[in-house]
């Protein structure tokens, strides 16, 4: 791909849109908050060779927060994993493209959408990478209200214990959930303070600005500890009326909405 990430993470909002307009299915609002993250993962070449998708040695990417899934699709298609047929049968009966992330498409690590499982998942990857002395790293993308399954916090302590400093959490805190704020819900309050005192190296970060990403993830690689990057994000992020609205968690647009947003990506 020879544009940069930015246009990439525009890329992937406007077929994330456009996907779950033609399905009529939901999480839209999830999606594009993590559109950022995506693309700057994906322009690293450890994890997005297409050339060979199976090396043993590439980075791993775990969509814990697999009702989001139409971003990673979506990002995976501009990567070249898969076809524009493939990418627009999802939500369809007998689609391998479900509307939680499937194994079964090209490019996808895990079957996730259960929250909480995507951590402990990773945790085994990275202890058997750490077991085996290879050299990948595993990437765990987990939303801000999944935090509150009891599942992550083992894992949170499991990962320190066993010193996985091959993993970094990569959190998506946007504070809203599928009814209400996450505050309201359930608070994480002080997130940062509970996870430093697990053992982890903790960040947060402007989960839409792409050096800032860039920057802590390089800096997350260097630790000797497990990392939890808190990007800071807003749901919704590219498309204003849907920014910071909880009732885009599972509406979907009709078509004069698809428009609208579609032009204010500048992607028709």
């Amino acid at each position: 791909m020879s544009y940069s990430s930015t246009r990439f993470a525009s890329e992937i909002r406007a077929l994330s849109l456009k996907l779950v307009h033609q399905a009529q299915a939901s999480h839209i609002g999830s999606a594009l908050s993590i559109a950022d993250l995506l693309a700057v993962l994906f322009s690293n070449p450890k994890i997005c060779d297409i050339s060979s998708p199976h090396d043993p040695l590439r980075d791993r990417i775990i969509l814990s927060k697999g009702h989001a899934c139409v971003s990673l699709y979506s990002a995976l298609h501009l990567k070249g994993f898969f076809g524009r047929d493939l990418l627009f049968t999802y939500g369809q009966d007998f689609s391998a493209l479900m509307n939680h992330a499937s194994h079964k498409v090209p490019g996808v690590e895990f079957s996730t959408g259960a929250l909480g499982h995507g951590l402990p998942l990773a945790c085994g990857k990275a202890l058997a990478a750490k077991m085996g002395n290879l050299p990948w790293q595993t990437f765990a993308i987990l939303s801000d209200g999944e935090l509150q399954e009891g599942s992550n916090w083992e894992a949170f302590m499991f990962a320190a214990h066993h010193r996985l400093d091959n993993l970094i959490a990569c959190i998506d805190n946007n504070n809203l959930q599928s009814l209400d704020t996450v505050d309201q819900t359930l608070s994480l309050h002080p997130l940062e303070d509970k996870l430093k005192a697990f053992g982890w190296h903790v960040e947060a970060v402007d989960g839409h600005n792409h050096s800032a990403i860039s920057k802590a993830i390089g800096t997350a690689r260097s630790m000797l500890c497990p990392s939890a990057l808190i990007f800071k994000t807003v749901k919704g992020k590219g498309v204003s009326y849907m920014e910071n609205q909880i009732a885009w968690h599972y509406k979907s647009p009709s078509s004069k909405e698809l428009a609208l947003a579609l032009d204010e990506l500048g992607l028709i």
